[in-house]
């Protein structure tokens, strides 16, 4: 009897033993219990084409769900149009000639950033530069900036860097409205604000080693002395381009110039760009305001039609033909410009598939329709937690690469509905 219960303390002892080691390897082999999220970090996409493809955004769109006022912003309406009216297939009416695919949206919206920036991705775009109006307390300003800082945690997520764009114009609107405002401070505050807040990010865009920042302009400030008074609040300072003819009224603080739409040449431009230090090119798909039609002066007189992507791919090409190492997309998403890239109902995901083209990806509409799908399912099972948990792992899957795995998730999504 003493033999019997030694061995079956011994029996007992080794099945404990086992037991626990058995818990112990779960552990170290399933880092994320079945109910949760695996978070995972960004894979880069693999290109052929090593031209950095930085894209121009515009954050300042709102829905009466996020304006302060409760309204449509004013970029979906200008003064004419009223998203609240709807055609007979439930089309908004927008101030622009084109309609996002997703139609008209908030920019802060999680889902629709992370449908853009998803989009940016699978089509080879590097980074995002932000269209940005400042740091003070006028008109939509401050939407604007919440909006942008709504966009900026995406960027690292999804594995994209970013840059800033100042609107100088901003001064000019906040003087117009206060005379006696010092309007070198109020910009001095604004690259403050630039450096303390965004220059610090780990993806924040940098040239040289020196964190990009782009100018709209000049609109306001045209002297060297100016710019060189609001340059001192910079601990280190940033490679500076501005847009392209307006060099000599920045001075030496600015390294080189953009290339932007216009009505000027594009030989022109470049044979001037090539003479800087630093430069960007510049890719459009068209051009078509909407300013006169929706009632904000009479348009910049000039137009440049789509043909079906070719614009777009035409002007990648010389990009390349001018050596150029960064072109910037011209634009995301400004509708009333009508130099979107985004997909629309007019032209589906043609102006990504070119640059999938251009930038040499391996991934083409498919992806991109993915993707897509993935945003329609966000809002279609907004109020479904479970269903919301299975498309932060698609996500996650879509940010590291592994398509497969959020098709299957979309798909048993979809197929349940």
């Amino acid at each position: 009897m003493h033999m019997e219960r030694v061995c079956r303390y011994f029996r007992n002892v080794f099945f404990l033993m086992m037991a626990m080691l058995m818990v112990a390897c779960g552990k170290k082999n399933d880092p994320t219990p079945p109910d949760s999220v695996q978070v995972l970090k960004p894979v880069a996409v693999a290109k052929s084409n090593s031209m950095k493809i930085y894209v121009h955004y515009m954050p300042w769109f709102e829905t009466p769900q996020t304006s302060a006022d409760g309204k449509w912003g004013i970029h979906w309406c200008m003064a004419t149009c009223n998203p609240d009216v709807t055609d007979t297939s439930g089309r908004r009416q927008i101030a622009s000639w084109f309609y996002p695919l997703i139609g008209p949206y908030a920019s802060s919206d999680r889902d629709v950033i992370e449908y853009h920036l998803l989009l940016m991705k699978y089509a080879g775009v590097d980074g995002i530069l932000f269209d940005w109006y400042g740091s003070n307390e006028l008109y939509d300003y401050p939407a604007i900036l919440k909006n942008t800082e709504s966009v900026i945690p995406f960027t690292a997520k999804v594995g994209l860097s970013f840059a800033i764009v100042y609107e100088d114009r901003t001064i000019k609107s906040a003087a117009e409205a206060n005379p006696d405002i010092d309007g070198i401070s109020l910009a001095q505050q604004d690259m403050d604000y630039i450096q303390r807040n965004y220059f610090i990010a780990s993806n924040y865009l940098r040239i040289d080693n020196q964190p990009l920042l782009m100018l709209f302009g000049p609109e306001y400030f045209h002297s060297s002395t100016q710019w060189k008074e609001i340059w001192d609040v910079f601990q280190q300072n940033p490679l500076f381009l501005v847009l392209n003819g307006k060099y000599a009224e920045v001075g030496s603080v600015a390294s080189g110039e953009y290339l932007w739409v216009d009505a000027g040449s594009v030989v022109d431009k470049y044979a001037r760009l090539k003479t800087f230090s630093h430069w960007m090119a510049g890719s459009y798909p068209g051009f078509k305001d909407y300013y006169k039609e929706g009632g904000w002066g009479n348009g910049l007189g000039f137009t440049y039609e789509y043909n079906d992507g070719r614009t777009f791919q035409s002007l990648l090409e010389k990009a390349v033909e001018n050596g150029s190492k960064y072109v910037q997309l011209i634009t995301w998403n400004d509708f009333g410009e009508g130099t979107m890239i985004e997909p629309t109902l007019e032209f589906g995901f043609t102006f990504l598939e070119r640059l999938q083209e251009f930038t040499g990806v391996a991934y083409t509409r498919n992806e991109l329709q993915l993707i897509y799908r993935l945003f329609v399912l966000r809002k279609k099972m907004a109020t479904n937690a479970e269903a919301q948990k299975q498309l932060n792992q698609a996500f996650y899957y879509l940010v590291a690469l592994r398509v497969d795995e959020a098709r299957h998730i979309i798909e048993s999504l979809e197929e349940g509905n």
